[in-house]
């Protein structure tokens, strides 16, 4: 169960599995689980994001997503190539978001904005991140964009947020993203 776990926890882009979920039906797996993340996130380690919705309890009951809080985390599984460099892989794309998505969480757990996601059907958006009533959309490519963004459209339909990035492919260089602090991005003033 432990190394099933570690797994799925390496996929911090990954959303924690129906598999799993089936495996942990009864209350007393599920709190368990519950209290692992709770550990590991005070380790710093990985945490997880609530779906956001609007409404502060349909976010509760949502299934976290999960964020490595440390990329090395993602790179130290055995028979894994620790160059991620593979040009648009999707293991590239996994790192990539999840270093933006650790950057923010840093910051979240500072205390500067709220960290989620947002997801309806098959259109999401990587992250979702309040500050007071302001929201921002961010969405993280690790590659030239192929397409339209379905998910950020509907997020801006559904929510209107006073602002959308593109992190990495076509929009924000993820070297600059990453050189400033969160509240830069979101238009909050450090104090």
């Amino acid at each position: 169960m432990s190394i099933e776990l570690l797994k799925t926890l390496s996929k911090s882009t990954q959303y924690l599995e129906q598999q799993l979920l089936g495996q942990l039906q009864d209350a007393g797996n599920t709190t368990t689980l519950a209290h692992y993340l709770e550990l590991l996130s005070g380790a710093g380690m990985v945490t997880g994001l609530q779906k956001f919705s609007g409404s502060a309890t349909r976010q509760r009951g949502s299934s976290p997503k999960m964020q490595v809080l440390n990329t090395a985390l993602m790179t130290a599984q055995p028979g894994l190539d620790p160059d991620p460099s593979q040009a648009f892989s999707d293991r590239r794309g996994h790192l990539i978001e999840s270093v933006v998505g650790a950057h923010l969480a840093n910051a979240a757990a500072a205390g500067k904005c709220e960290l989620t996601y947002w997801r309806d059907g098959n259109r999401e958006v990587d992250f979702v991140v309040r500050v007071g009533n302001d929201l921002t959309a961010i969405e993280v490519k690790s590659g030239a964009l192929r397409n339209t963004l379905p998910g950020m459209a509907a997020f801006i339909d559904s929510f209107g947020p006073r602002r959308t990035l593109l992190v990495g492919g076509d929009g924000i260089p993820l070297e600059e993203f990453l050189s400033q602090p969160v509240e830069h991005w979101v238009g909050v003033e450090s104090e």
